[in-house]
């Protein structure tokens, strides 16, 4: 077998339209063209989808996904200001992370690289 790419993500809500509604206007995604419930990212499709429905407990995703952002600190006050749950700013040695709550409490980090990346076999 060979993985070409991811192509999707699901992320569990309770209402998919406030979901939809919540990562286009807080966060800027476009919603997708192709399918409803769903947004996209330069790179990637977050699903969303109702537990519930298919006799599942709901349950965030409290791993997180990491969306690539120019400046943590100005994503993470946009998320703040628009009502949204922030759970602080952390710097790891080689990245900024502002971690973050979706209305449906799933953790998404606003993720930022600043050290380059090395190859364990030349680290």
């Amino acid at each position: 077998m060979q993985i070409e790419q991811v192509d999707f993500v699901s992320v569990p809500t309770r209402d998919d339209s406030s979901a939809v509604a919540w990562y286009r206007d807080v966060l800027g995604l476009s919603e997708s063209e192709f399918s409803e419930g769903e947004v996209e990212t330069p790179n990637l499709t977050l699903s969303f989808w109702k537990p519930e429905e298919q006799g599942e407990p709901f349950v965030p995703n409290e791993n997180g996904i990491a969306l690539r952002v120019a400046d943590v600190e100005a994503a993470v006050e946009e998320v703040r200001t628009a009502g949204g749950t922030v759970l602080g700013i952390e710097d790891t040695g080689v990245c900024h992370m502002g971690l973050v709550k979706d209305p449906d409490g799933n953790v998404l980090i606003l993720h930022r690289r600043y050290a380059p990346k090395v190859r364990r076999d030349q680290g």
